[in-house]
């Protein structure tokens, strides 16, 4: 069976020779589907990264990802992904930090660290030390907090319309035209705790009701009277069918053609029957000539 991602050669030793090389900096290592990563410390984190460049031939810095765990000290993870573009191999690096704790920032390694910096600073919040332009790179201009926290609301904290009377886009408290469905992902056949409109003619009503319905006995109600027996062809005579009517039908299958005019549909008639002409062909066939 193929693979469904491109394949990864894998590095025999790489990851004990890595652990030593970087020492006290490692904090965990893991290696999952074939992924191999290494939790570091903050302080450790920049001469770990150089570490893979300069020594182990991990050339390009493709991403810098956040992921937020509100239950955590640390709540934030921020995880690099590096790629050895000669020995085809990828491995990924990961720190924790918290809301006020800074990380320090690769663009003295790598300069595209600063954009991808910049993305996990505007998203999540975590800020990164020595970042020279720590900026919003995503959302607008004075947005507040940061969007892909947990705890950051779903509906945002205000909404941009453009005025027709300013003449120009302006913000708003968010109005919710209707509320957020729920959905509570019942089994149909199990039954669902809510009423749904008409579920009511299913109960007996309060004595004095405008229209008081009866309420349910379970009695088995019997019919006033049984079902007709059903009508049933037992025997051919039932149906005008038999051998007279066989033996009849042959008959005028055998008469000719003037015959049949006379007694049409098996009953003799007074009708005469069509003359034929002198000139009519005998035997036409398809395809004689004139």
């Amino acid at each position: 069976m193929s693979s469904p991602a491109p394949k990864i050669a894998e590095r025999d030793g790489f990851a004990d020779d890595y652990a030593k090389a970087i020492g006290s900096a490692l904090v965990d290592t893991k290696d999952h589907v074939g992924e191999l990563t290494f939790t570091v410390t903050r302080d450790g984190l920049v001469e770990a990264a150089k570490t893979l460049r300069d020594t182990f031939g991990y050339q390009q810095l493709m991403e810098i990802a956040g992921a937020d765990y509100p239950d955590r000290a640390e709540r934030f993870e921020v995880n690099y992904h590096f790629l050895s573009v000669t020995h085809n191999h990828r491995v990924r690096l990961k720190v924790l930090t918290d809301e006020a704790t800074s990380v320090p920032s690769l663009t003295g390694l790598w300069p595209v660290a600063g954009w991808l910096e910049r993305e996990v600073f505007d998203l999540y919040g975590v800020d990164f030390s020595g970042n020279p332009d720590l900026r919003r790179i995503l959302t607008d201009y004075g947005f507040e907090g940061h969007p892909l926290r947990k705890d950051f609301p779903m509906t945002g904290h205000v909404e941009l319309r453009y005025s027709e009377s300013e003449k120009r886009v302006v913000y708003e408290p968010v109005k919710l035209p209707q509320d957020f469905r729920t959905f509570d992902f019942l089994m149909p056949w199990e039954g669902a705790e809510y009423r749904l409109p008409g579920d009511e003619k299913a109960e007996g009503e309060a004595p004095g009701a405008p229209t008081p319905a009866k309420a349910p006995t379970g009695e088995k109600v019997e019919p006033k009277a049984p079902p007709p027996a059903p009508k049933t062809t037992d025997e051919p005579s039932d149906t005008g069918a038999g051998e007279p009517t066989d033996e009849k039908a042959k008959e005028e299958a055998r008469d000719p053609v003037a015959d049949k005019a006379d007694h049409a549909g098996g009953e003799d008639t007074d009708v005469p029957s069509p003359e034929t002409r002198e000139d009519a062909p005998v035997d036409p066939r398809k395809g004689d000539s004139e």
